[in-house]
């Protein structure tokens, strides 16, 4: 029976405003020695023991891999008779870097499965981004392991809250407040065997000094409502014995709140995932591992920690090719250093490329295309000037590339206010055919939707893609916006945002694009709905275009998936794309598999033919358009299946 009236059961549910705190004492988030102790009847075999059939069969052999592996970085054992000697305060850390859309919740569901058994009483906590911790609720569900998974993000109960947490809430008529929510669901979780699940920002914003100290300023706050945010701030410091980092990737700047906030968790059980660990630089590789290795920067000679923590880096040649990316360019002294930081990091670091997805999935096409722009366009680009802030070029830059009258978006300078014609460009605003990439993208939906595959577009800016949204509104198509026409940003609730999934995956409905923000939804979700992904600007960090790639090309998707990336010619996206290039490389030398396949040509060898894109180019208003067309199979094999 459920603990809480149903709303269809003519009661409302509704509790005190805070929690009784004479009831309750913050010393209940304290851990003993004996609540992490093994608590099983298992004396032979192995932890495979304690995972159902089932699982064991439906999983690849990757994830089987990865179990083991993390079992082993854990506790240093997968026999079941000597997991009762483990020596509970043993430093465990481990890195599961499996290419995105290759399962890692599910191998982290997998383990959690059998860890719980064995350690039953060690409280671990899921730290996520917002938006994926109701992708882990669903997983959940689906894998139902018979252990409450408490979302901690999530404003309501769920009904399966622990009795004695319940007692410390009042009955009455006023709302329940959020932090009363949060007690309760902390409270649940220490209480009996659970899981809870936090973002990034929550665990910043409760576990942060700066919550206490704002407290502290506010002279109103009674003394028991401090207790209660400073019983809060423990518990999640002191209480987690295991710390599992989706995304783990995210909390990489040293000086960031949230890094230094996950750095105090007491716990030495950690684990981080992550598809792209290796984001910009070595200085943030270097943090991640000492997030997850508190024992790390201890144990690195001085030599390869002083070339990690080395700020400056080298520019990129202007000379070099699109093709150098693929790891074959001329060897550079620092490689010798990578080296013997991979050697370093491989007991730790349990790496799979995302050759599961070459071998289940039916293909991936990956083309660089560089438009030319019209002579306005060009006009626009040449005006922007380069002697001011970086940023503000490089968005200046951005927005124009892509269409003329996003310039009238930014802030301009005196200089370039005297080479625009403003009211000419507002004119021109929803006309597609003045902006090179919205030209692009407006032909290239029309002949998508002809064929019926859906097409999902990135932007790490808002305004092009509500400009595009507004031109596609306003053509012969006549779609609408959230029928055919769906846009995901940050401003969209999460429960918004799986309607949107849902939609848009559903081969049924009326959605025939999806605009998303780059920065908001190219991480976890899953999006394989679309079997076109269109890259509309370029970024610094190679990882985010293979994460965005990913919300499509992943396990569940049934076409081929082709990606186009955009490039504008006569700017500095170019160079941008040859960095890009760069820090790829150096990731692959990082987070090269153990066991890569030494036949990676098997799973490249088949040339996917792109009618779409060829009828394009033999379209008469695009002659002369395309500057250059390249493929970058090579590349995706790369990254996605050696």
């Amino acid at each position: 029976m459920d603990r809480f009236p149903s709303e269809g059961s003519g009661k409302r549910a509704s509790f005190d405003d805070s929690v009784n705190v004479s009831h309750f004492d913050g010393s209940q988030f304290n851990v003993s020695d004996g609540e992490s102790e093994t608590n099983f009847s298992h004396n032979d075999g192995t932890v495979w023991d304690l995972v159902p059939d089932d699982v064991k069969e439906t999983s690849y052999p990757h994830q089987k891999e990865g179990f083991e592996f993390i079992w082993k970085n854990l506790t240093g054992h997968i026999d079941l008779h000597k997991l009762s000697k483990t020596d509970p305060r043993r430093e465990g850390g481990c890195i599961i870097s499996h290419a995105p859309g290759t399962g890692k919740t599910r191998l982290t569901i997998m383990f959690l499965m059998s860890y719980l058994k064995v350690f039953p009483k060690c409280l671990p906590v899921i730290v996520a981004p917002a938006s994926l911790l109701l992708t882990w609720e669903d997983e959940f569900k689906k894998w139902d392991i018979g252990v409450p998974f408490h979302n901690l993000n999530n404003p309501k109960l769920s009904g399966k809250e622990h009795d004695d947490a319940v007692d410390f809430v009042n009955w009455s008529n006023k709302r329940l407040s959020k932090d009363t929510t949060r007690m309760v669901k902390l409270i649940s979780w220490y209480k009996e065997k659970s899981i809870l699940g936090i973002s990034y920002n929550l665990y910043e914003k409760l576990a942060g000094e700066g919550r206490s100290k704002r407290r502290k300023k506010r002279k109103h706050t009674n003394v028991e409502k401090r207790k209660e945010n400073g019983d809060m701030r423990n518990a999640l410091l002191e209480s987690p014995g295991l710390l599992v980092l989706d995304e783990g990737h995210i909390p990489r700047n040293e000086r960031s709140l949230i890094w230094k906030v996950l750095s105090k968790i007491q716990t030495r059980k950690r684990i981080i995932l992550s598809g792209t660990p290796f984001q910009n630089n070595f200085v943030e590789l270097y943090n991640i591992l000492s997030l997850v290795k508190p024992s790390f920067p201890n144990t690195i000679p001085h030599e390869l920690k002083k070339f990690c923590l080395k700020q400056e880096y080298k520019k990129v040649s202007e000379e070099w090719s699109w093709e150098a990316d693929s790891g074959n360019s001329t060897y550079n002294p620092s490689d010798h250093k990578i080296k013997q930081l991979k050697l370093l990091m491989d007991p730790f670091v349990h790496v799979h490329k995302g050759a599961i997805l070459q071998k289940k999935l039916p293909g991936i096409r990956n083309c660089k295309l560089t438009l030319k722009p019209d002579s306005l366009q060009k006009q626009i680009l040449d005006s922007i000037q380069s002697r001011q802030n970086a940023l503000i070029f490089e968005r200046k830059l951005t927005m124009a590339s892509i269409h003329p009258s996003l310039f009238l978006e930014c802030d301009l300078l005196k200089e370039e206010e005297s080479v625009v014609d403003k009211d000419q460009l507002e004119k021109l605003r929803l006309n597609p055919y003045v902006g090179v990439k919205t030209k692009f993208l407006v032909e290239f939906v029309r002949l998508c939707d002809a064929v019926k595959e859906k097409v999902l577009v990135f932007s790490q800016l808002i305004r092009p893609l509500c400009l595009i949204i507004d031109q596609l509104s306003h053509t012969s198509l006549n779609w609408t916006v959230g029928k055919e026409i769906l846009f995901m940003h940050g401003e969209v609730s999460l429960k918004d945002r799986q309607s949107l999934i849902h939609s848009f995956n559903d081969a049924n409905s009326q959605a025939k694009i999806l605009l998303a923000s780059t920065n908001a939804c190219s991480e976890g979700i899953s999006l394989v709905g679309a079997s076109r992904v269109v890259l509309l600007d370029v970024v610094w960090n190679p990882s985010v275009d293979r994460q965005a790639i990913s919300r499509a090309y992943r396990i569940g998707q049934k076409k081929v998936v082709y990606t186009y990336h955009l490039l504008t010619e006569g700017t500095a996206e170019k160079i941008k794309h040859r960095k890009q290039a760069e820090k790829h490389r150096l990731s692959e030398l990082v987070f090269s598999a153990k066991n890569a396949d030494k036949d990676k040509s098997k799973s490249c060898a088949v040339n996917f033919e792109d009618k779409i894109l060829d009828r394009l180019k033999q379209h008469e208003t695009f002659k002369d358009v395309f500057v250059t067309v390249q493929s970058k199979e090579r590349d995706l094999v790369e990254s996605f299946g050696s």
